[in-house]
């Protein structure tokens, strides 16, 4: 099997993950594609490596025996990890894909699961968070500002609350103003793939976005039937 990436040698990736065979398929695999790889079991012992060795990116069951991934991932965003985080898991209702990029993951593959498919989701993540820290800085629209060194939203100066995908989103409609972009496309840019086609995830996202937005002032996002959304203040429509 060709190797999909060329990952420099400080590349390193934690797995987490309770049942032998998956953490050892995910993690031999890990290697073949040159990274550096370390295992934990639990999320206790997943918690004390990443603060004493800070990984690239942490590939995380959901269902662990004591800490489970959704709370593992809340502990490491309050801490104030930024490093990409891959969920795997059983559960494959929408909502539950919702749960756990809202409280910070990045991504989510559902078991069962064929390993070119974790490889290449963690080599799109590791791309987009090297992208995010060439990037950085403001980014503005109308009176919102997105500020990408201290992942903070602002309208009006008033700070918005934010969760990661919520960011990602907004930093996206920041980045294409004045321009109709449809489910489709939101799903590969700001997820960097389809999420098995299920367009409602972006519905979902937007909806939440909006509302937070709209607290503030008046509307700037804006539905197209049929077609998409849309970032405009209300004169830009015609």
């Amino acid at each position: 099997m060709a190797s999909l990436g060329a990952p420099s040698s400080d590349t390193r990736i934690l797995v987490v993950d309770d049942e032998p065979s998956i953490l050892d398929a995910v993690s031999t695999m890990l290697r073949y594609e040159g990274y550096v790889v370390s295992i934990a079991t639990n999320g206790e012992e997943a918690l004390a490596s990443v603060r004493s060795h800070p990984p690239s990116l942490i590939v995380l069951d959901v269902m662990l025996p004591d800490l489970d991934g959704i709370e593992l991932t809340k502990r490491l965003r309050a801490d104030g990890s930024e490093m990409p985080i891959l969920l795997l898991t059983a559960r494959d209702a929408l909502e539950d894909k919702v749960a756990g990029l809202d409280i910070g993951a990045d991504d989510y593959v559902t078991k069962p699961f064929v390993l070119a498919e974790v490889i290449a989701r963690v080599q799109a993540l590791l791309r987009r968070s090297a992208g995010t820290q060439r990037r950085a800085g403001r980014l503005s629209f109308a009176d919102v500002v997105l500020d990408e060194r201290t992942h903070e939203g602002f309208r009006g100066g008033t700070r918005i609350p934010l969760t990661a995908t919520e960011f990602n989103l907004l930093r996206y409609l920041l980045q294409h103003p004045r321009t109709v972009r449809s489910k489709e496309q939101i799903l590969d840019d700001v997820w960097h793939y389809d999420f098995g086609g299920e367009t409602g995830i972006v519905e979902t996202y937007v909806s939440y976005l909006r509302r937070k937005l709209d607290a503030l002032g008046s509307p700037l996002i804006h539905t197209i039937r049929s077609v998409g959304f849309i970032l405009r203040e209300a004169e830009d429509a015609s």
